[in-house]
């Protein structure tokens, strides 16, 4: 059966307001769209407040880069959300430079000058060229297995004061399991069950939240302390912004590499829905990634991305409707501004969300393996899958002290297996004549 066949509701079909904000709200609590600015705030060892702000702001800048793309540009049903890929260099310039400055500035050069390279045609000339279907598909698949570790180490296998790992391993089953459980139901009995296999993330959500809660794991002490409206930083208003041109530079390379990031996430889109992305998306899409990290670093948030969960929740729900994407650009606007929302979404157990999350990156692997499976593969193709792979598994495994002995510029390049992965699959298929 074709992935068109399973959507219920397709890119281009209506639904009600109500519809979209509840579905919307799936997206957005399967994203982890908070965990960059934690991990930023908790390295440079950000106070509360600072901590807060910077995870409001990412909200706010998920918010409007994801209308841009849905509506005027890429126009497929993605979401947008602070990348992971910048992380380290973030986290480097921060310490060189003792504030975020310079790393907002850089950031708003880097998406204008990205925003140019799309308007130009070089940038879709460039991915015409350098990613055929053996290459996004294998992009897709390394984008999938990549994020598996993560949902593991960072969600799952952890523990706490309130949870042991036993019941944090026992929580992300029952999140995942419930999941598979509620999607299959619809998938079976679409006239009774679809409404299950639409709302199965909430619902896994939900419920896994609840079992926590009896545990003595979930903690509502947050979300009561939490104030109900609180503002987001603004550029020239909270903070300057600094333009240094080593800073500049770092950036610019994070977003050569972002780009490689962004484009396997909108092939995965597009092979999720069963839609070929054209040359003309693709252009639109890195204008509106451009301009999405320019709004970003105005509003206090790091670059924005195209995050392949979402791809993973059109597969389980069979919800394609960019007027859900609409929905969730809203929610995320709305938590921007309400401290108490966003606390509350914090507050779910990391264990339930990684029981979700190690589901949904498994659909995105083999949506991968869908692309390539529809080629020709012989000894060439195996190598040029293969060895992607082989890079990206190594670099997750990569031990602490080689990746502090390589030139800082390489740190923050090995802290992005996706990327480095899709550059050398490129180089692959360059390199590799066929026969």
């Amino acid at each position: 059966m074709e992935t068109a066949q399973k959507l219920t509701i397709g890119p281009n079909e209506p639904i009600s307001i109500k519809q979209s904000l509840f579905l919307g709200l799936q997206h957005v609590l399967a994203m982890d769209v908070y965990v960059v600015p934690f991990i930023i705030a908790t390295a440079v060892s950000a106070s509360a407040d600072q901590a807060t702000a910077l995870i409001q702001s990412c909200f706010l800048g998920a918010g409007i880069a994801s209308l841009i793309q849905v509506l005027f540009f890429l126009k497929l049903p993605v979401c947008q959300g602070p990348s992971f890929v910048p992380v380290g260099a973030i986290i480097g310039l921060y310490f060189g430079n003792g504030n975020f400055n310079n790393v907002f500035g850089a950031s708003l050069v880097g998406g204008l000058i990205l925003a140019i390279l799309g308007v130009t045609g070089i940038i879709k000339k460039v991915i015409a060229e350098y990613i055929p279907r053996i290459v996004s598909g294998t992009i897709i698949m390394i984008v999938g297995l990549s994020l598996l570790p993560a949902a593991f180490n960072s969600n799952i296998y952890v523990q706490s004061d309130v949870l042991s790992m036993h019941q944090n391993i026992l929580l992300a089953v029952i999140s995942g399991s419930l999941l598979i459980v509620f999607s299959m139901i619809g998938y079976y009995a679409p006239k009774t069950g679809n409404l299950l296999r639409i709302g199965s993330v909430i619902l896994a959500i939900a419920i896994g939240t609840v079992v926590a809660a009896l545990m003595g794991g979930y903690n509502f002490d947050s979300v009561t302390s939490a104030g109900w409206f609180t503002r987001p930083m603004v550029a020239f208003v909270d903070y300057p912004l600094g333009f240094d041109l080593s800073s500049i530079l770092t950036m610019l390379i994070i977003y050569l590499v972002l780009t490689a990031e962004t484009t396997g996430t909108w092939y995965a889109v597009s092979s999720v829905i069963d839609e070929t992305i054209t040359d003309h998306q693709l252009n639109m899409g890195i204008i509106g990634e451009g301009i999405g990290c320019m709004i970003a670093a105005l509003v206090g948030a790091t670059p924005v991305t195209g995050y392949s969960t979402n791809a993973g929740i059109i597969s389980v729900t069979g919800v394609a409707s960019k007027r859900v994407f609409v929905g969730a650009s809203i929610w995320f606007i709305i938590l921007s501004f309400l401290g108490k929302f966003s606390a509350l979404i914090n507050s779910i157990p990391s264990s339930v969300i990684g029981g979700i999350f190690s589901v949904v990156t498994m659909i995105i692997l083999l949506a991968g393996f869908k692309v390539i499976k529809e080629e020709p593969f012989d000894e060439r193709q195996t190598y040029i899958v293969g060895l992607p792979i082989i890079v990206a598994m190594g670099l997750i495994f990569l031990p602490v002290e080689v990746k502090q002995s390589a030139p800082t510029m390489i740190q923050y390049l090995l802290d992005s297996p996706i990327a480095i992965s899709a550059i050398i699959s490129m180089l692959m298929n360059k390199l590799l004549p066929e026969i």
